[in-house]
Order: C-alpha cells, then structure tokens, then sequence
C-alpha cells in the first residue's frame, strides 16, 4: 500500500485498487544553488591532506530531522498526520507544493515548447525535485574551521559517501542534468531502456551499473515519466539484485500515474518517490494523460 497525507485525491475511480494522496515537502528552505559551488569546493579539498591535518572535521553523523515554522493551518494537518503514524514498510509519494514546482511542469505541458525550454525546464525541475529529496537524507561532517573573523562550527556534507544517480535514458538524462550542482559527491550509472510499442514491455540496451553497490549506499533512480510501470520496475530490480534495499532508493520523476504507483507499491514497499505531479490515467499506447508527451523525443528532438 501507500502511505497517504494531506491531499485527497479527487480523481480517481472508488473501485480502484490504489489509494494513496501525496505528502507535502515542507516548504520555505533556502535554495540549495547558491551554496553548490562551495560545496564542491569542500568535496575537492576536504578529502586530501586537510583530513589528516585537521582530524577533528571527521566527525559524521547521520541525516537529521530538522524543525519548520509552519502556519496555524499546517500544524493543525500534521497533528492529524501524527495520530496516524507512517508505516515503514508502505511506499510514499512526495508532490511537493513549491510554485516553481508548478511553473516548470506547466512548461514541460505546454505543446509549443520548443526542444531547448523543454530540456531546460526538465533540468530546471529534476534539480528542484532532488533538492526536495535529498533532505534529511544525506550524511553531515561536523567540524571547526577557520572564518575570516574567528572560528566557527560547521556542518558539511559529507564527500566520502557520495549519491548514486541512475539516470533511465534518454529522458533521465535530462532531468537528472544538474544532480552534479545539488549534490557534493555523485556518481552516476546510466541505465538504457526501450519499450515495445505493442506489448509496452521494457527491453534494455545499456547497463553501467556496478556487479554490487556499498553497503548504505544512497540511490537517485531518474524517470521523467512514471506511466504503466514497466520500465522503472525493472531499474529498481536491478538495483535490488546488486544489493540495494528499498529504503535505499529514492526515485524522481516529471510525471506520475497511478498504474505506475500501483506497481511500484506493490513491489517496493518502503520506497520513496518524488513527482512533479500526479495525472489521472494512461491510455492504450502507454502514455500519461494529459502528461507531456514523449520526454524524450521532446528534449532531444529526435
């Protein structure tokens, strides 16, 4: 099953099978781009002789829930969220409610966007959404270090355990395109799938993940497009086979659907995923309605 909050779903059928809303990111964190260059400076520092120099900014620790100011509103919805604890082994979907969110998807929608917005705006979304899924996610380094008028205590994030984003080609390529500017330390394993026109079945072409990932790895599964399910079923069992729990894998995507959700629950409980939205349906050639068409011919433009 999936784990629902916040938002009733309005349009989908009674007699379905799927029942889930979406959880709300909390909103109003300041925007991660403006510290990603210092960030990669940290990353190609730290690592080197400054470690030995200064062990004392070895000192890790885990991702930490963080507090928000929230409105008499939101607060009212999570005391309601907290009668009802989130189960570990159901999956979550995120839609988070940021206008820039909203204002991307509205021109990825838009059929007179042009091949360069598109890929742009699909770019500009993934790096929106990874922010939102990276939170309380990512391992910190405490420390001290030196400020131009004294000491201070710092927290970085930590290089030594870097992200891993499987981008799903060729779409993912371009929602996944600024993964490298949130985050300090990726690496980044492309996985290639085709799809039968007929069956709607998944066929890969190109496979660059490693034999057995480490243990605790953290991993960014990129799929613009979440329809029938097929294609991002058989990323996560790949990922599975090489060593990677559930909980592990955090997927982002431009577009969901609920047969997609469905199989994804049914199959990966304690997954998380991120959307830019969630449409109704799927028709019979495999595509979201209303959706954005094909991302990939759309980014490309081949």
């Amino acid at each position: 099953m999936i784990e629902s909050k916040m938002m009733a779903p309005t349009s989908y059928p009674s007699s379905s099978s799927i029942h889930f809303t979406c959880l709300r990111c909390p909103s109003g964190s300041p925007c991660i781009s403006s510290a990603s260059p210092f960030l990669r400076f940290f990353n190609s520092t730290i690592p080197g002789p400054y470690l030995k120099k200064h062990p004392q900014i070895l000192s890790s620790k885990p991702p930490r829930r963080r507090s928000f100011v929230t409105s008499s509103s939101t607060r009212a919805q999570m005391a309601a969220t907290e009668e009802k604890p989130i189960s570990q082994d159901r999956m979550l979907v995120f839609v988070p409610p940021h206008p820039l969110i909203k204002h991307w998807v509205s021109v990825l929608r838009n059929e007179q966007t042009p091949c360069p917005i598109f890929r742009n705006a699909m770019a500009e979304l993934g790096r929106l959404l990874m922010y939102e899924a990276s939170r309380d996610w990512l391992p910190t380094i405490m420390g001290e270090i030196q400020s131009p008028m004294g000491v201070a205590s710092v927290e970085f994030i930590d290089p030594r355990e870097p992200v891993m984003v499987v981008p799903i080609l060729r779409a993912g390529l371009a929602l996944a395109e600024h993964a490298s500017s949130i985050l300090p330390a990726t690496k980044t394993y492309h996985l290639g799938f085709s799809r039968d026109e007929e069956t709607l079945q998944p066929t890969i072409y190109l496979n660059k993940l490693p034999n057995k990932f480490p243990e605790e790895s953290r991993v960014l599964v990129v799929d613009p497009m979440l329809a029938t399910g097929g294609t991002i079923v058989a990323a996560l069992n790949l990922l599975k086979e090489r060593g990677i729990d559930n909980n592990q894998i955090k997927v982002i995507s431009a577009v969901a659907a609920p047969p997609a959700l469905q199989k994804l629950s049914e199959n990966f409980p304690g997954l998380h995923v991120y959307t830019g939205i969630i449409d109704p349906t799927v028709n019979d050639k495999g595509f979201i309605i209303p959706g954005l068409g094909d991302a990939g011919d759309r980014s490309f433009g081949t």
